[in-house]
């Protein structure tokens, strides 16, 4: 079955920058679609990025210049670069494929 697991959440200033990591297994993971989604507290969810298979990205215009979403195909792995981060970017990440996310990781930013 699916499997995805975020890490790399954490406490950071205004400004600084986190990355990341989502490690899959399960299914095919170099030929599919992942996407990245936030949830801030008492909100809905967002999409934040998706990236093919192929590599090609695509951002939410609130991350766009900031966040970068990378795949490592061979380590089953799914990047999301955050820089510039501001208080709005406080949220759950997770990682998704399809209908299916992990349990997701807590981004904090606050001075």
């Amino acid at each position: 079955q699916v499997q995805l697991v975020e890490s790399g959440g954490g406490l950071v200033q205004p400004g600084g920058s986190l990355r990341l990591s989502c490690a899959a297994s399960g299914f095919t993971f170099s030929s599919s679609y992942m996407t990245w989604v936030r949830q801030a507290p008492g909100k809905g969810l967002e999409w934040v990025s998706t990236i093919s298979s192929g590599g090609g990205t695509s951002y939410a215009d609130s991350v766009k210049g900031r966040f970068t979403s990378s795949r490592d195909n061979a380590k089953n792995t799914l990047y999301l670069q955050m820089n510039s981060l501001k208080p709005e970017d406080t949220a759950v990440y997770y990682c998704a494929k399809g209908s299916n996310r992990g349990q997701g990781t807590q981004v904090t930013v606050s001075s």
